[in-house]
């Protein structure tokens, strides 16, 4: 049934971000460290990973797309009810920026969602905080999605295409399930976010037909400060695969929903440059970007959010 009058419900989809330019990438590595600008080597590597992956990456075109198959989920299933806009972290459009959007197209209510499946406080708990932020400064509820690591299609999406690269790989090959590391003090704070990681694992090992010994989760793409980051990190994981006689491995990097910096670099060149030259054979699942399935489930999501 259509909604009467125009639309009333704002939805901010929320990402990363990503520098679009070569010119965008310092600033964007100052927004990251919190203003601080990174030192010349600092800069040099993350050129220099933009550059091995054709220069920029595809994560705000990626963004773009799954907004517009949200938009045309919620249409479907709630005509002239929802109107949904991107926010980025990192970039511009900011989620302040966002907001103002919804707000400026007269909303009256905002439902926010975190492209990434597993709750940290760390991670979606900041989107949201900062959404809601800027939400109520404007005047308007927002409601968050706060994940979605067991929604159904998202399992679904993962297990076949964990049974498709698997395929192509050698019998005994070892699935690893990844997410992007956090620091190791979220433990101390009962932080649910490794917890979650491990179900989504479990629920696609089993809808996969895995075996109990042939899957384990790790992480990857910590951060380089100081203090101790979560593990064990793909890499040494790597090595421990070859050492105990692994054909090969497939990494399953169920926390990340679209191609960007940390697949196409971390995963695609670093792990996969790592398992060769350990003489693995190497694989890594597609990424969701916007599968429909996945996006009608967000859409469902979203709208139950919504109109509770």
């Amino acid at each position: 049934m259509s909604h009467p009058g125009p639309p009333d419900t704002g939805v901010l989809l929320m990402a990363y971000g990503s520098p679009g330019s070569r010119e965008e990438i310092e600033p964007y590595y100052t927004d990251i460290r919190r203003g601080h600008p990174p030192t010349p080597e600092q800069l040099a590597d993350l050129v220099g990973r933009y550059d091995a992956i054709g220069g920029v990456s595809p994560l705000a075109e990626r963004t773009e797309r799954q907004a517009v198959a949200l938009q045309r989920s919620l249409q479907r299933a709630h005509p002239g009810r929802f109107t949904v806009t991107v926010g980025l972290k990192h970039a511009s459009p900011s989620i302040e920026d966002g907001v103002r959007a919804l707000a400026e197209a007269g909303m009256r209510r905002i439902v926010g969602l975190v492209m990434a499946p597993h709750f940290s406080a760390l991670s979606i708990g900041q989107y949201l905080e900062r959404a809601d932020a800027a939400a109520s400064g404007l005047g308007l509820p927002l409601r968050g999605v706060c994940r979605w690591h067991l929604e159904p299609a998202y399992v679904d999406y993962l297990s076949g295409a964990v049974r498709a690269a698997l395929a192509s790989l050698p019998e005994g090959t070892m699935t690893v399930f990844t997410a992007h590391s956090l620091p190791e003090r979220i433990l101390a704070t009962g932080d649910p976010y490794p917890a979650e990681l491990r179900a989504t694992a479990a629920a696609v090992a089993d809808e996969a037909g895995l075996r109990a010994g042939d899957w384990r989760v790790a992480w990857q793409s910590a951060g380089r400060t100081p203090e101790p980051w979560l593990g064990p990190d793909i890499l040494a994981v790597i090595d421990a695969l070859a050492a105990e006689g692994r054909p090969g491995l497939l990494v399953c990097a169920c926390g990340f929903v679209a191609d960007h910096l940390e697949v196409l670099y971390d995963l695609d060149i670093q792990a996969r440059g790592r398992a060769e030259r350990r003489g693995l054979a190497f694989g890594r699942t597609a990424s969701v970007n916007d599968d429909p399935s996945v996006m009608d489930a967000l859409a469902g999501l979203v709208a139950a959010r919504a109109l509770a």
